[in-house]
């Protein structure tokens, strides 16, 4: 990347970047790519990936290492990059936006320092759960890094939250300054409702799904506490009473445990495996075949994937009182029930005898929780320009 003393970047921070595909790599990457639209350029920083994806950006790279316990994601280690806080040093920032409390959260934070320019934090994740898991046998030391989490958003001059039901889980982990709801966008919003049964029915086709079949997704990190474990089971419940398919898109630590569950509990005949889609057609398809799209998850904040499902006019099934239902009227635009393979295994069941009220959620939860991505970074720009403005 060349740096130019001329230009000034609008910094946008985040320990995962393409390849890696998650709800917060899509932020940034629908962050970068409408931001222009509003006079802004962004720069991303991010840890070094060994396959390069362009992006139509500047980017700045530092030294990373796979995460074992997490692949595929990485972790940066700036510490052993001298080059990263040089071109640091040598590019101008007029404000800095970090969606990772982890390492590019330190760079974020120096930025501001060394640059006297806001620095905002928005908080996506539970990182306690991941920090739980990648920690198992060493949780002594889960507590040192929440400490450095809620100093990185002590730091920063605004905190972002994507709904208001994150407040509960930021205050636990023991912030206690303002902050501020900035919803996430979807990129394919922009699907026309009238032609939405068409569009339906055309990718059920490509996808191969009986009419009569019952058709179910998840998307997301192959990971238990995502709860893909509990879709199994419940299906293994209803095999032989439901007529269904189900397919899994992502990848994580669980896939291959997964593939081994599945096959345990004679369900291979139902359940496809995916692994990871990068082609955003491709997984809008999957989404738009789907009927219901299950996602038994208390670790999410707020999913993307769950707006994504309802852009196709697919309701979610979602545990009640997580995170992720705040969005969720049960019966008008998504389903809500107990967070167990039996209770998962009886709404499923529920639904199958009942797909005209599958189609009516679908449609409201496309006129409820979806947004398009074009609209919301506006409204981010906007709120970068309040920012700049109160520092002048």
């Amino acid at each position: 990347m060349h740096n130019s003393t001329s230009q000034t970047y609008t910094g946008i921070f985040n320990d995962s970047f393409p390849p890696i595909l998650d709800g917060v790599t899509l932020t940034v990457m629908n962050y970068v790519r409408w931001l222009p639209q509003s006079g802004m350029k962004p720069c991303v920083v991010t840890p070094w990936n060994p396959r390069r994806v362009e992006c139509g950006c500047e980017v700045m790279r530092y030294f990373s290492l796979p995460i074992p316990s997490r692949r595929p994601y990485r972790y940066g280690y700036p510490k052993a990059d001298p080059f990263i806080w040089k071109r640091l040093d040598n590019t101008h920032f007029n404000l800095v936006h970090s969606h990772c409390p982890f390492s590019s959260g330190r760079l974020a934070v120096y930025v501001k320092k060394k640059q006297n320019v806001p620095l905002i934090g928005t908080f996506h994740s539970k990182y306690r759960s991941d920090l739980e898991h990648s920690f198992r046998r060493t949780p002594w030391f889960v507590p040192i890094i929440m400490r450095r989490i809620i100093g990185f958003f002590n730091a920063c001059d605004e905190v972002w939250i994507p709904q208001a039901a994150v407040q509960e889980t930021v205050r636990e982990y023991g912030y206690k300054g303002p902050l501020t709801v900035v919803d996430n966008g979807i990129d394919f919003a922009d699907i026309d409702s009238e032609s939405l049964k068409e569009t339906k029915s055309e990718a059920r086709k490509r996808a191969g799904i009986s009419p009569s079949a019952l058709s179910l997704l998840f998307v997301g990190q192959h990971i238990w506490e995502k709860g893909i474990g509990i879709i199994v089971e419940a299906l293994a419940k209803i095999s032989g009473k439901v007529d269904f398919t189900m397919d899994f898109i992502g990848t994580g630590y669980a896939i291959d445990d997964l593939k081994s569950l599945v096959a345990r509990l004679g369900l291979s005949g139902q359940v496809r495996i995916h692994g990871c889609v990068e082609e955003r057609g491709r997984l809008k398809d999957f989404y738009a075949a789907a009927d219901v799209f299950l996602f038994p998850s208390l670790y999410d904040n707020a999913p993307l994937v769950v707006r994504e499902a309802a852009a196709m006019g697919t309701p979610s099934v979602i545990p009640e009182g997580s995170t992720a239902s705040e969005v969720i009227t049960d019966g008008v635009n998504g389903f809500l029930t107990q967070h167990s393979a039996e209770a998962y295994a009886r709404t499923i069941e529920s639904l199958a005898k009942n797909r005209e009220e599958i189609i009516r959620t679908g449609i409201a939860a496309k006129q409820t929780i979806v947004r398009n991505w074009r609209d919301v970074v506006e409204e981010v720009a906007d709120r970068y320009r309040v920012i700049l403005k109160r520092r002048t």
